[in-house]
């Protein structure tokens, strides 16, 4: 038993039935010490003034009637790293390889779609981060070099070179159509509220954008000063734009539930320094909701699905459901990208694996087998 707060007790067997019914639930199998689970437990029954943990249970099971009691406890106890360019191979296997050919095989529709799902997206950084790769790969995007495979931005003559060039795809850079021909949206779902609150700002503390060029941070993002709120280039942002509230969101489910760490909460626009706030040109292309995972709504199918980190936190039985789930996401000829530490353990599915530039991802061939295609 652990002994935490004044007249609470919180029983071995009470933590082990909390395990049980968040994998129930959500499919995450929390993997932390039984003392920090318990920890945690105690500051959430302090927080919400219950009286027990076996209260904390009733409420967990009651999620028909409050069904964000589940991602409200999950908040703080879900410890998982999130950043900009965290994954920077697979950004440059979607800049470089993977938008040619979609736009190859799309071409002679004219005005070209693209629409991409950062299932578990975190505070928003890998949604972003897709946004960015975008831009700089389309022309007319108006943003400055992604972050190559080593960390590094570099220009695209550069890259290319370092690449093979885009030429390798079937189609250079410069053939692609502008941007204004591209109809762009990027989803990005989370199961906190929390975390896809902070999204839904695009307000970070400068020390979460300091693996970027500077010139994309000159590109993307405002800076906020406590003092001015001058972006560097004379621009002012007062508060009054930063706000998107979490109410807007439209779907009441909730994704894996990564957490960050690196210094961005939901007060994100609090405390002194300066902060970084996402243009609205890069903003307008992304869309954020909260979502559970192994609970989904139906969004559409998707041409890129990013499910980066999220496999290793659920179930042998969830991860396989999921895959497929995501499988009939796809479109046909659409690309499934995982970091590259997770595999895939549902070998039934039709993927077909592809490498650029030492990452590897997954196609869904464009004639796919009639159990999981169309």
């Amino acid at each position: 038993m652990h002994r935490l707060m004044a007249g609470v007790t919180i029983l071995e067997h009470e933590l082990s039935e909390l395990r049980l019914l968040v994998e129930r639930q959500t499919g995450i199998m929390l993997d932390c010490p039984n003392s920090a689970l318990a920890a945690h437990v105690a500051d959430y029954l302090e927080s919400q003034e219950l009286e027990s943990a076996a209260s904390l249970l009733c409420r967990l099971r009651a999620l028909d009637q409050d069904p964000f009691a589940l991602p409200a406890f999950l908040d703080g106890v879900l410890n998982v790293n999130t950043g900009f360019f965290r994954h920077p191979g697979a950004m440059n296997a979607l800049a470089r390889q993977v938008i040619p050919q979609i736009y190859a095989r799309k071409s002679d529709d004219g005005f070209c779609t693209l629409r991409i799902w950062s299932a578990g997206c975190g505070t928003g950084e890998e949604a972003y981060s897709i946004a960015m790769a975008l831009c700089e790969a389309i022309p007319g995007g108006n943003a400055s070099p992604t972050v190559n495979g080593n960390g590094k931005g570099e220009g695209k003559e550069k890259n290319a070179v370092r690449n093979g060039g885009i030429t390798d795809a079937g189609l250079a850079a410069s053939a692609l159509p502008s941007m204004k021909d591209w109809s762009i949206h990027i989803v990005g779902t989370d199961l906190l509220s929390s975390s896809i609150a902070v999204a839904e700002r695009g307000l970070y503390p400068q020390s979460a954008l300091a693996g970027l060029p500077p010139t994309a941070i000159r590109a993307c993002f405002s800076k906020i000063g406590s003092a001015s709120g001058s972006d560097g280039n004379g621009s002012q942002e007062g508060p009054q734009n930063i706000g998107r509230s979490a109410s807007a969101i439209g779907f009441a489910n909730g994704a894996n539930g990564r957490h960050a760490t690196n210094g961005t909460n939901a007060t994100n626009g609090s405390g002194s320094g300066a902060h970084l706030l996402v243009k609205p040109r890069l903003r307008s292309l992304v869309t954020f909701n909260t979502m559970n995972l192994t609970k989904p709504v139906y969004i559409g199918r998707f041409d890129c699905i990013f499910c980066m980190d999220v496999l290793p936190h659920l179930s042998r039985v969830q991860r396989t459901a999921l895959l497929e789930r995501l499988h009939l996401y796809l479109e046909p000829g659409g690309y499934l990208f995982l970091s590259q530490t997770e595999k895939l353990c549902a070998p039934n599915l039709n993927f077909r694996s592809e490498t650029f530039d030492g990452y590897t991802f997954h196609r869904k061939p464009l004639a796919a087998s009639a159990a999981y295609g169309r």
